[in-house]
């Protein structure tokens, strides 16, 4: 089988290493040869993820089985559209893959009924904000924590305005009323409209740096019986609204008063290699099922699940951007039970959300 994989950062490298394991030819695509996935995969080539047209002559020229894309929002309404156009396997429609890329779209499409739902208003230019202070000041669809901002009054939204809008495709921001809980990630996998695997863990992020993320720790401390009971409705119901049948679902979302609210949901594996730390905990490899349930239709690796969650954690390296890598500047801690640096030593950081970079990760037992 041949295999398109839209990207070539660490989160598409983690879809390259599992389609070799199981022998499938991967060819990957982006703008720049600038991601570890470039070099893994079979065959790389310069093409815009977003370029439609030049990405489905590629799949006819190459006779590629499967595109796909993981960890990244931007791609997967092109995956879905193209792999719609030309019959080629996929798990969710372009529209619900699009609608999740747009926050004004998935506010909108979840519904004022939604339980998680937030009060949110929606702008391409500056205008009287009509919500309660404080609130998330956000590009309507961007990825990667950019142009992200705590906002307190009408004043600090016109002074990051133009900012988090340069971030927005669509010319764009979104203000969503600020949950005041804690901030959990949850994984789940879709198999004819059946909820067949969901972990909630608890997610820590950097106090200096609003929604940056610093780890990941599973199962969740963080949450009663009861909050769980009602986050696992909420992703539940939210695929249902969205049309997700199959495959892998990401939430961000936040406890208040054992309440959930929605966040953010995209219908695809994280971008924080939860799938590695949750085949560590759980024994579900979702990667390896991601890619079988997608090529063969086969959903055996759920079998391996229990229910059962072994404590670990994630841990994000995070350096400034526009720097350069010293991997001895960070400490590995003895039980780490896997680790992996994005960067040599001596290899500039590249800005994503231009704060604090992610440059490694590192999981262990708890």
């Amino acid at each position: 089988m041949k295999v398109l994989i839209l990207g070539v950062s660490t989160a598409q490298l983690d879809a390259v290493v599992e389609l070799n394991k199981i022998g499938c030819e991967t060819f990957t695509v982006a703008m720049a040869k600038d991601g570890p996935a470039a070099d893994m995969s079979d065959h790389f080539d310069i093409i815009n993820v977003l370029d439609e047209e030049a990405i489905e002559k590629h799949i006819l020229k190459n006779r590629i089985d499967v595109v796909y894309s993981t960890g990244t929002d931007i791609a997967m309404p092109v995956a879905c559209k193209i792999s719609e156009r030309l019959g080629l396997p996929h798990f969710v429609s372009s529209e619900a893959a699009y609608i999740c890329n747009h926050k004004n779209e998935l506010r909108s499409a979840l519904s004022s009924d939604c339980e998680g739902n937030v009060p949110y208003q929606v702008m391409s230019d500056i205008e009287k904000i009509n919500l309660a202070f404080p609130l998330m000041l956000k590009p309507s669809d961007a990825q990667g924590q950019r142009g992200i901002f705590l906002i307190h009054s009408q004043d600090e939204f016109e002074q990051h305005f133009s900012e988090a809008k340069s971030y927005s495709r669509q010319g764009k921001v979104i203000v969503e009323q600020y949950i005041d809980g804690l901030e959990i990630s949850v994984n789940v996998y879709m198999v004819d409209g059946v909820m067949r695997f969901f972990v909630a863990s608890d997610r820590d992020t950097w106090s200096e740096y609003t929604g940056l993320i610093h780890r990941h720790i599973v199962p969740g401390k963080t949450f009663n019986e009861e909050a769980e009971r009602k986050i696992r409705c909420l992703a539940e119901d939210s695929c249902r609204r969205m049309g997700i049948q199959n495959g892998p679902v990401y939430f961000q979302m936040k406890v208040m008063e054992s309440k959930p609210y929605l966040i953010e949901m995209t219908p695809r594996l994280d971008g924080c290699h939860m799938w590695n730390v949750l085949e560590k905990s759980t024994g579900v490899n979702l990667m390896h099922l991601t890619f079988q349930h997608l090529l063969s239709n086969d959903i055996s690796e759920l079998d391996k699940w229990t229910g059962k969650v072994k404590p670990m954690e994630l841990v994000f390296w995070c350096k400034e951007p526009k720097t350069y890598m010293k991997q001895s500047e960070f400490e590995l801690p003895e039980d780490a039970v896997h680790h992996c640096f994005y960067y040599e030593d001596g290899k500039y950081i590249r800005p994503v959300n231009g704060r604090f970079e992610k440059v490694g990760y590192y999981i262990r037992n708890l």
